[in-house]
């Protein structure tokens, strides 16, 4: 190559590099609004956010994969434990978690109404950030995974068929709607709400008892039930209800889909 060629392949490839650099920059741009969520930023999001610092709370936590990493990351969960949970929570963590049992305590902040109100709905946002599968690997909340090696082949929220039962699976592990976080599927295994191992024999016990106050007439209605109206009929326990009312989210009916709900209730139906 003659120093004229070299010249010319240098400014050449030296221009078409700056021009894609600044098309991908512009389209980058462009796309920020709606993967950030950007219009739902409100006051209250802009509260929580600086609640979240106040606190410290990066000390602990991480969020879209920066932080301290010494508790879980919370970017995804209001998907995985729902505002009810969240609420109860950032009143007093002991309630849910004990040092002895868990190795760790998240610290009473004796946060006001507003500043639990603020850090939820800045989660909240947070959760809705498009991040493109980022982080990998974040740190999840006790019990939102599975090894593989229990579930099979196919790892958490990923359908090995287009069987029901195993699409219910892939769903049921998926955040959203983040079953898993809050349900262990093993024996006498409690999470945050009951353990679902043989929730079919489980569902007709409840459904058999006088205090039941539900309208489910078998166990793939009761369990169809109890996610689409989880205040039909509320469990007692120490981390399943507050007020009466149960911590499990509500709105399941209109984030899942009718098939999706389906699949979940033809999963757990397998749980003997």
């Amino acid at each position: 190559m003659t120093k004229r060629a070299a010249r010319l392949f240098f400014f050449i490839s030296t221009l078409l590099s700056a021009l894609i650099f600044v098309v991908l920059t512009i389209d980058s741009h462009r796309q920020f609004p709606k993967l950030t969520n950007a219009a739902a930023i409100d006051e209250q999001v802009v509260a929580g956010k600086d609640a979240w610092h106040r606190h410290n709370c990066t000390n602990c936590h991480t969020l879209l994969g920066e932080g301290a990493y010494y508790a879980p990351d919370l970017t995804k969960i209001t998907q995985q434990r729902g505002a009810p949970y969240l609420r109860e929570f950032l009143k007093d963590p002991s309630r849910f978690y004990s040092e002895e049992r868990d190795g760790r305590l998240m610290p009473t902040l004796n946060l006001t109404e507003g500043e639990i109100e603020g850090l939820i709905a800045f989660l909240g946002w947070v959760s809705r950030i498009d991040t493109q599968g980022w982080p990998p690997r974040p740190i999840l909340v006790k019990g939102s995974a599975v090894p593989g090696a229990v579930l099979g082949a196919a790892t958490p929220g990923q359908a090995a068929s287009q069987d029901p039962v195993e699409l219910g699976r892939a769903v049921y592990n998926a955040t959203p709607p983040g079953c898993a976080a809050c349900h262990s599927v093993a024996p006498g295994v409690n999470i945050v709400g009951p353990t679902l191992a043989g929730i079919p024999a489980t569902a007709a016990t409840r459904i058999a008892s006088p205090d039941y106050r539900g309208k489910a007439k078998d166990a793939a209605g009761y369990i169809r039930e109890s996610i689409v109206d989880p205040n039909a009929h509320v469990l007692t326990g120490p981390t399943y209800a507050a007020g009466g009312r149960s911590l499990m989210p509500t709105d399941y009916g209109e984030t899942l889909t009718p098939e999706q709900v389906d699949q979940i209730v033809a999963y757990l139906l397998t749980l003997r």
